[in-house]
């Protein structure tokens, strides 16, 4: 019988809510310098504040995401988390108009003029609604990954998890390279009519397309075993490892594990260390490659030559989907186990950040040239991360892989909350005081510190886990 292939299409659904997931949370990083700063007067540290407040939130969530993700199921707990940040997307539409009634004041206009302590107060009340909005969508957004790495699970075979899982987090690029091409016109294009400032409706249009996606999902998914779209032969090469017993499962007896088991583990140690180490590259690039193209070259999001700097550095990054195969070719070269060959893969992945160092001297010849490096280092990064999603279930029963993940996803927030957090401060402070180091001064020193930084992460994190699990 020739088997059916229904499990791409849940891939299929996996990838576009992780696409939505990704255009949801860049919103913010494509209109706070040029748009919403100067109606709130934003400085660096404040948009870092937010962001890595945003990132302690999705962490803590993800703690307990994981866990509510295996008792809820994967169908309700999927619609759950996506209702949640998609609300918490539109809610960021509010802010502007909270900010004006908590302060007093009657227009965008007045608060733009503001000044003394009304300017404070207006840039401080804005924050913090701003972060009310931010921990909304970071509690849903939460639920995404310990959801879609289950989905995977249940609906793929070991050897097939890392491709499949690059597939779906590669929802993550294409929402990335989509975002700069359409959040900034959308702004730009409302301000013009009159509607608010514009990013208003950013918030709302982008929010709305996770409640189309919910729709979808209500008639699409089933229990792999109960499905009817899946036949026998499909479902065989799907539980073909069934007979083969993760690590955890001599300590859980396949039941889902509890924390304290979990961190008993070193094998959740490695997962756990090698997210902390690296995650907080791709959040940095992610929140500040539109203030970085603007503060270091001059160029606007919504410029046409800033559009395409972003879009091509996302376009770049789209080649992590080929780093899902490169483990199973070398388990099919070799014969090795799943979590070996897939340590090999990451080794190599790990190694091409190392061209960040030479990011910002080459930025003197050609913006492009940045944004191609920080393109390489961004697919090397989403290769390793489908990888890192899918060792979880190379050493946790199924039962356990939303909660390894959620584990996984408190280490990946503590990450963004660090490195946006001390992004902002380190920026605001070397533009304050003209800082100098390696020959660069300012801001651009600022930036050559994280650079040095980004490239070196992943071969740290690669060892730590090499030495925490060596087979």
């Amino acid at each position: 019988m020739k088997k059916t292939n229904f499990r791409w299409v849940i891939c299929g659904m996996l990838f576009l809510a992780t696409t939505v997931n990704y255009m949801d949370r860049q919103v913010l990083s494509l209109t706070w310098k040029d748009f919403i700063a100067p109606e709130f007067h934003w400085t660096d540290a404040d948009y870092g504040t937010i962001a890595g407040l945003f990132g302690l939130v999705y962490g803590i969530a993800n703690f307990f995401a994981g866990r509510i993700i295996d008792f809820l199921g994967t169908k309700k707990g999927y619609m759950l988390a996506i209702f949640v940040w998609s609300l918490g997307a539109c809610l960021h539409a509010l802010c502007g108009w909270a900010t004006m009634q908590w302060v007093g004041l009657g227009s965008t206009a007045e608060m733009m003029q503001a000044t003394g302590d009304t300017l404070v107060l207006v840039t401080t009340v804005s924050v913090w609604f701003f972060i009310a909005a931010r921990i909304v969508l970071a509690v849903g957004e939460s639920g995404n990954f310990p959801s879609a790495v289950k989905v995977t699970a249940e609906y793929f075979p070991k050897k097939d998890r890392a491709f499949a899982t690059s597939i779906f987090n590669s929802g993550s690029t294409i929402g990335a390279l989509v975002a700069p091409l359409t959040i900034p016109v959308i702004a730009r294009v409302f301000k013009d009519m009159g509607v608010g400032n514009g990013w208003e409706a950013a918030f709302i249009i982008i929010g709305g397309l996770g409640f189309l996606w919910m729709g979808a999902w209500m008639f699409i998914y089933k229990d792999v075993r109960n499905n009817k779209l899946v036949n026998a032969s499909e479902l065989a090469y799907i539980t073909q490892d069934d007979d083969d017993a993760p690590v955890a499962d001599t300590a859980s007896g396949g039941r889902s594990l509890s924390y304290l088991e979990c961190f008993r583990l070193k094998q959740t140690w490695a997962i756990v260390l090698g997210k902390f180490i690296t995650d907080g590259v791709w959040w940095f690039f992610l929140f500040w490659t539109p203030a970085y193209i603007s503060d270091i070259f001059g160029y606007a999001s919504d410029s046409p030559q800033g559009m395409m700097l972003i879009f091509t550095l996302y376009a770049i990054t789209i080649l992590s989907i080929y780093g899902g195969k490169l483990p199973g070719i070398i388990m099919d070269k070799t014969g090795g186990s799943a979590y070996e060959c897939r340590m090999k893969a990451m080794f190599i992945f790990a190694l091409f950040p190392l061209l960040g160092i030479f990011a910002q001297p080459l930025g003197a010849f050609s913006p492009w040239i940045v944004v191609i490096i920080i393109g390489i280092m961004g697919a090397a990064h989403q290769s390793w991360s489908a990888n890192l999603f899918t060792v979880g279930s190379d050493l946790f029963n199924r039962n356990s892989v939303a909660t390894i993940t959620g584990i996984n996803g408190l280490a990946g927030g503590m990450s963004c909350l660090l490195i946006n957090w001390l992004s902002g401060m380190l920026i605001t402070y070397a533009d304050t005081t003209q800082m100098l180091f390696l020959g660069y001064q300012g801001k651009t020193a600022a930036y050559m510190i994280i650079f040095c930084f980004c490239s070196v992460a992943y071969l740290i994190g690669w060892t730590v886990m090499k030495t925490l699990v060596p087979k």
